[in-house]
């Protein structure tokens, strides 16, 4: 090794990373500084390093990255689909390792195709497990840059650090959880009657607690760090797929939920709108489920998500926005039938349990955020204040909904309210511009794990995804207007 400088640019680098290197020639994965136990032996080092890999090299590879951006904000880079790689699926490829330090040198192997070809040289993977995040290491890293030169950009830069705070976690967390469910918990409680929200309560406590056992399995074993994971360190490769292919399904169903949503939402805005085309009619329904599928089409095309993630980042605004609206016109403006309505209704009481398990699917979310943490300690904390605030508001819209609008009471209590209000517009419109936002969010972890299927040396690769992508919205389509009882 050289110890030549560069008249140029130079960096010292910290004794955490003179060792880490050194680590890294010898094949060893040893903690440093944390590990007083020095009796470990190669073979033991070599067993952890290859279980860590383990879970990473199979379908899907780029669950970590959708969902990252998914529940994250990340930094904007507005491009369409159009590079032969599977690279052209973001442009950062977050990476699963959330301590690992990247430099410009680095940052080709990044963006690499998920799929490589076999004579490539596969580089031994280098990730921590998420017990590893429990004690940050502070990075003692210190730069010498010449004053007349800047640091150069790189098109797919990688955050140094990608650490949340408690608040950043809290905020994720909500904007998961505190969804387009919040507008049906009212017509879950004329399905259920008054003594269904002990459900909702139920269904708080439980999701609580599985939140805090998946804790526990992501710690249980190095390299554990999605859900995907979890379901192959418990059930093998086979457990793997069938977890990834229940979440997947569930991201797809609430596609299917967001043109349902626009299209009832913009026909009670404009119920007299249709259109005939050689005969064939198209009432307000259908026209804007279709208007809506059209809308969010090219969103789905993005390469880089980043710049929906920030708007869809304020979907928690949008969800009190709403509810907010819905306690002005029954308090303020006093408007509803106020109705005692059914103490239990068991005819129908298996739509409310839906309704109300719906409130809290954002399971597949929790890993990303618990190893994403700075503290992962405070993870139960961030879940008490997520699972706390949502059921209040889960709870008090249901309540002042069903209160307000008694046996009459729609799918989405939207829907009930009185279209000449201005506070009703704008919950209607906060209504129906939010999942504009999410719509592309929540397809693309379908998308790009369909996409992992395409060859990265095929020419045409790009045309293939956008292809994908397009059949996927225009299925949702297909499947809100054909299936009953959905649109």
């Amino acid at each position: 090794m050289k110890n030549s400088v560069s008249d140029q640019s130079f960096y010292i680098e910290s004794e955490e990373e003179d060792e880490e290197k050194e680590l890294g020639r010898n094949g060893q994965g040893e903690e440093d500084n944390n590990e007083s136990d020095s009796d470990n032996s190669l073979a033991d080092d070599n067993r952890q390093q290859s279980k860590t890999g383990l879970y990473n090299t199979s379908w899907p590879q780029s669950y970590r990255q959708s969902i990252d951006l998914y529940s994250s904000v990340p930094s904007p880079n507005l491009t369409f689909l159009g590079t032969p790689t599977l690279s052209r699926l973001g442009s950062s490829f977050l990476s699963s390792s959330l301590t690992r330090r990247y430099t410009p040198e680095s940052l080709p192997s990044v963006v690499k195709p998920l799929l490589q070809k076999p004579e490539e040289e596969q580089l031994p993977p280098q990730r921590r497990s998420s017990r590893s995040l429990l004690a940050p290491i502070t990075s003692r890293r210190s730069s010498v840059i010449r004053k007349d030169e800047k640091p150069s950009q790189v098109s797919h830069e990688l955050p140094m650090s990608r650490q949340s705070s408690f608040g950043q976690a809290v905020l994720n967390g909500l904007n998961v959880l505190c969804g387009v469910g919040i507008l049906s918990t009212p017509y879950a409680a004329k399905e259920g009657g008054w003594l269904g929200l002990i459900i909702l309560l139920v269904f708080a406590v439980l999701s609580f607690y599985t939140g805090m056992l998946l804790r526990y399995c992501l710690d249980s074993e190095p390299g554990l760090e999605t859900y995907p994971d979890i379901g192959q360190a418990a059930f093998g490769t086979t457990g793997r797929f069938v977890i990834s292919i229940i979440l997947y399904v569930e991201l797809y169903a609430c596609c299917v939920e967001y043109i349902i949503l626009e299209s009832d939402n913009l026909s009670s805005l404009f119920p007299n709108a249709h259109i005939s085309l050689g005969g064939f009619e198209m009432d307000s329904h259908h026209l804007f489920a279709l208007m809506t599928t059209l809308a969010v089409l090219p969103t789905v095309w993005l390469r880089d998500l980043s710049v929906l993630s920030y708007i869809s980042a304020g979907g928690v605004v949008a969800s009190v926005l709403v509810v907010l609206s819905l306690f002005w016109v029954g308090l303020v403006d006093n408007v509803g039938i106020h109705s005692k309505g059914t103490v239990l209704n068991l005819g129908s009481l298996p739509v409310a349990i839906g309704l109300y398990g719906y409130c809290y699917s954002g399971h597949a979310v929790f890993p990303n955020i618990y190893t994403s943490m700075a503290q992962p300690s405070r993870f139960p904390t961030v879940l008490l204040a997520c699972f706390s605030i949502c059921t209040l508001m889960y709870a008090g819209v249901a309540y002042m909904g069903y209160t307000m609008f008694g046996e009459s009471t729609e799918s989405q209590f939207t829907l009930n309210l009185p279209q000449d209000l201005v506070v009703s517009k704008i919950a209607v419109w906060t209504t129906v511009v939010n999942p504009f936002t999410k719509y592309a969010l929540t397809m693309s972890p379908v998308a790009m794990s369909l996409e992992e299927l395409i060859p990265s040396n095929h020419m045409k690769s790009h045309m293939y995804a956008i292809c994908i992508r397009t059949a996927l919205v225009f299925s949702t389509l297909l499947v809100g207007l054909a299936i009953p009882f959905f649109g």
